[in-house]
């Protein structure tokens, strides 16, 4: 292949048409299933390849349902309290515990509470009983050659407590399909070697190989292979010789390098490349020694995307198991999404309930952002064609976690801060039931979406142009006809970030007009974008002449991320992101994050239990470590 040589996509087809064009070309291959025998000890999870009948019956005699003593049961007739029965020992009974064998001459049990010991050979008894009367007749729970388990059924911790009961300790199952995993890229590295600039550690395999066990499969990980052509095609022909499945990871798209296409085509037959969804659009779908291969992007959340499309379907197909639809539940959109006109879009969301309402609030949106995954409660689907969803209209969410946990989610919606992170952690510690879920759309979102009634709790730092004073103003301004209360959070220090050592001399506000700075602003709305604006103002410097004031991030470790990665030189935000990532810190200002909360929930038990965090010495304790931070008053409310 030559250096300047590209790949184009070959399709840009529908995700249901690409699964069907796939498909219908892999299930022949798909559809001759391999069984093995194993021992029912270890068949949790597996599937049945045949029906499977009992060897014996359960109970495998007459026994004993109750503690108390085994007697003929017509020599009982006519007892009661008024005229019990004697009975001898031996004679007339025995006595009998729970599971023991019911033998001739006896046919019933009377309950030990209703027999009155007379002596050590006689008793009396005060209920009569009838024929097999507390008796567990053979065969009661399990009949000799009745089925107990269904073909193409997955076994669980019960029906192996059947099989064993109905004598079977051997069972036949499907195999679990092999699925190899290639990762492409003279780049990656394993998670434990030295990490340098331009090296990128090889986690999505990582991922892949726990997302097969958890389909049922069986992972076989190779070492990840460089972007070498004959290297990569010499891989895929040895994985598809050993493996039902192969998955080969990055080399999808359309780079120099990216080779994965080319081979599929050369050895085997490849069937697509592209598929209308983002993220996920470069996916490759191909055969190599009559098994399917998928080519999966690189970036993290379009490996997921791609490989629950595509990888997850032909491992249950292989094990006859019936993918159940994911629970899917209506939600109130809390944020504007903008959508491609090209694609289906998987838009992964936060979520939450909100005075009997569920709340969306769309997570970022990067292939690349693997914490929008483990962050995420659900996704929504944004068709082809459609522009974009309203804040406030409903959307359809796929649940990813469970809805109680949702239900039972603080939904915090305004400022960024690493002290969100760590006041959810303590109060999921203290109150497992209760979950905090934080999305970051500045400080005026948080106090719009208080004003739509979409948070328990919007986290802000405003300052006030005219009077100096921080949040009082804003709250009596967009929220004069809700009542709220105003929880004291914290004082912070607001600054300048910028490289350890601060290589450009960078000491003030003025020095974001210098030609040779490239400074990274916040999102507008954010208290921090407001501080930075009145600073500006008052100085009389023109935005126009800060190169980067248009660039936006949304939080303010992202900030700090961008100047420790000199895509930027400098960046405002609070000391502790700067100190968690390296950075000097050129303070400009202290200031104050507070947290409205709609006066109605102030008796929740899970506003509560944040407040009761807010206000802990381990709290407390916490910030001091962190630095940055001053505590006054934390947890004070203020009503407005």
């Amino acid at each position: 292949m030559k250096d300047f040589e590209r790949n184009v996509y070959l399709s840009n087809v529908e995700l249901e048409e690409a699964k069907k064009m796939f498909f219908n070309e892999i299930n022949d291959v798909i559809s001759n299933l391999k069984t093995k025998n194993i021992s029912v000890y270890d068949s949790l999870d597996r599937i049945t390849s045949e029906p499977v009948f009992a060897k014996i019956s359960s109970p495998f005699f007459n026994a004993s349902a109750m503690d108390g003593i085994g007697v003929k049961s017509k020599e009982t007739y006519g007892a009661d309290e008024r005229t019990p029965k004697k009975l001898i020992l031996k004679e007339d009974f025995n006595y009998i515990d729970t599971g023991d064998v019911i033998e001739e001459p006896y046919d019933a049990v009377v309950m030990i509470e209703d027999v009155i010991p007379i002596d050590e050979e006689s008793v009396q008894i005060i209920k009569a009983v009838s024929p097999w009367q507390h008796v567990r007749p053979m065969g009661e729970d399990i009949v000799a050659s009745e089925m107990i388990l269904p073909a193409y059924h997955k076994i669980t911790p019960v029906d192996i407590g059947a099989l064993l009961s109905g004598g079977i300790v051997e069972i036949e199952v499907l195999e679990r399909p092999r699925v190899g995993i290639l990762a492409t890229g003279t780049e990656l590295i394993e998670p434990d070697d030295e990490i340098k600039p331009g090296k990128i550690i090889d986690s999505n395999s990582r991922m892949f190989e726990a997302m097969v066990k958890s389909y049922g499969g069986e992972p076989n990980r190779y070492r990840p292979i460089p972007d070498n052509y004959n290297l990569i095609r010499d891989m895929i022909l040895k994985a598809a010789q050993e493996n039902d499945i192969v998955v080969i990871n990055a080399g999808s798209s359309a780079g120099m390098e990216d080779y994965t296409s080319k081979i599929i085509s050369e050895i085997g037959k490849l069937i697509l490349h592209g598929v209308a969804i983002k993220p996920g659009k470069p996916a490759i779908l191909g055969k190599v020694n009559n098994k399917p291969v998928v080519g999966i992007p690189g970036y993290p959340v379009s490996a997921y995307i791609v490989f629950e499309a595509f990888v997850k379907p032909i491992i249950y197909k292989y094990q006859k198991y019936k993918d159940a639809r994911k629970q899917s539940v209506e939600a109130v959109l809390s944020k504007r999404i903008m959508s491609s006109l090209k694609h289906l879009e998987f838009v992964r969301m936060k979520l939450g309930k909100v005075n009997g309402r569920l709340i969306a609030t769309p997570l970022n949106r990067g292939a690349g952002v693997t914490m929008s995954l483990v962050k995420a409660d659900g996704i929504t689907k944004i068709p082809k064609n459609l522009e974009g969803i309203e804040a406030g209209q409903s959307v359809e969410v796929e649940l990813l976690k469970d809805l109680d946990s949702i239900n039972n989610t603080i939904v915090s919606i305004g400022s960024h801060d690493i002290i969100m992170d760590i006041l959810a952690n303590m109060l999921h510690v203290k109150h497992p039931d209760i979950n905090l879920s934080s999305a970051h759309v500045g400080s005026m979102g948080g106090i719009m979406a208080v004003k739509r009634g979409e948070a328990h709790i919007a986290p802000i730092h405003l300052l006030d142009g005219e009077t100096g004073s921080y949040n009082t103003e804003y709250v009596k301004k967009y929220l004069r006809n809700i009542k709220v209360s105003l929880i004291k959070g914290v004082k912070r220090l607001q600054g300048l970030m910028v490289k350890r050592g601060n290589p450009k001399n960078i000491n003030s506000i003025e020095d974001l007009i210098r030609e040779d700075i490239v400074f990274v602003n916040r999102q507008k709305g954010s208290g921090t974008r407001i501080l930075l604006d009145f600073k500006l103002n008052k100085l009389g410097i023109d935005t126009a002449s800060i190169r980067g004031y248009e660039r936006e991030m949304t939080t303010h470790m992202t900030v700090a991320s961008a100047v420790l990665s000199e895509t930027a030189h400098v960046g405002l935000g609070i000391k502790s992101s700067a100190k968690a990532m390296g950075l000097d810190f050129i303070p400009i200002g202290e200031e104050e994050y507070d947290f409205i909360i709609p006066s109605e929930f102030m008796n929740d038990e899970r506003i509560k239990g944040f407040i009761e965090i807010l206000k802990s010495d381990e709290f407390s304790n916490k910030l001091k470590e962190l630095g940055g931070y001053v505590i006054e008053e934390a947890g004070k409310v203020v009503d407005i």
